[in-house]
């Protein structure tokens, strides 16, 4: 797992649909180069915005088109600390060593992790309030920002463990805060929390109710996932396929718990414990 791309670009990459659509009013040829562009806030809100993708552009294919253009030449100069952002502000110090070198290829994102398979996507901010942070499936045409954590070529288990309450739980002791909402990171997170040795069964198990939980989702077309999962607005149906999902993964770690979060995060410690001593 890992974050997605930071442009470092001044803001002069991304658009809304409006500010698309006029760019490419303006310049036509420019709308083969935009890509969808998703943060925690476009996921979970489902807004839409989009971003110039110059990565796997050739500098001469775009030489005849003077905005693309513009917007390259503006990204240097924001990285070199000597040109405005979006928003006609010009940093008040000198930029960092690295941002300063990526003004040699402004054309690409400071950070490019761009996907080229489906990969699973979880906010990196995400509010207190919700019982799950709501992740999901992605297709690579979208980008992700550096305001998501992503994980490529993950399975449908993978899913199912990490929308589960065990991995919500330990997320919620060990995550940092922006403010009182969680913030996700791999490092934190991810990479600390001990998975299952679930037997096959039990791994299909996990398997159908994770795909329980993304039907009960696309029943409710018209709702973004902050609408699903507000605590309050929960659908019953969602509610319910979550629930399915805590038991069979609560199965594959051999414990009966009845969904007590107290002794899930007490388990997942002792489990770390373990993983940690083994190594040592």
């Amino acid at each position: 797992m890992k974050n997605g791309s930071k442009p470092t670009d001044g803001g002069w990459y991304l658009f809304t649909p409006e500010e698309k659509a006029e760019f490419i009013k303006k310049e036509p040829a420019s709308e083969k180069l935009f890509r969808p562009w998703v943060g925690s806030e476009e996921f979970i809100n489902a807004k839409e915005r989009w971003c110039l993708y110059l990565g796997d552009v050739e500098s001469q294919d775009i030489e005849e088109m003077p905005l693309v253009l513009a917007r390259v030449n503006n990204v240097r100069k924001v990285r070199l600390g000597e040109g405005p952002n979006r928003k006609g502000k010009i940093a008040g110090k000198k930029p960092p060593a690295p941002t300063i070198k990526s003004a040699d290829t402004p054309m690409r994102f400071f950070c490019d992790n761009v996907q080229t398979d489906p990969y699973l996507i979880i906010p990196n901010v995400s509010s207190e309030r919700r019982h799950y942070v709501p992740i999901g499936f992605m297709n690579p045409e979208v980008i992700a920002s550096n305001l998501v954590a992503t994980a490529e070529h993950a399975s449908l288990y993978d899913f199912g463990i990490l929308t589960s309450q065990f991995h919500n739980a330990w997320m919620r002791v060990v995550a940092g805060r922006l403010k009182s909402d969680y913030r996700y990171t791999p490092g934190l997170v991810y990479n600390t929390f001990v998975w299952p040795d679930p037997a096959l069964d039990q791994t299909h198990a996990i398997e159908q109710a994770a795909q329980a939980v993304l039907d009960a989702r696309d029943a409710h077309p018209n709702c973004s996932l902050a609408q699903l999962y507000d605590p309050n607005k929960m659908p019953s149906d969602l509610l319910a396929a979550h629930k399915a999902l805590d038991k069979a993964v609560e199965e594959a770690y051999d414990v009966d718990f009845d969904g007590d979060e107290e002794k899930i995060v007490a388990h997942l410690f002792k489990l770390y414990a373990e993983a940690i001593e083994s190594r040592e």
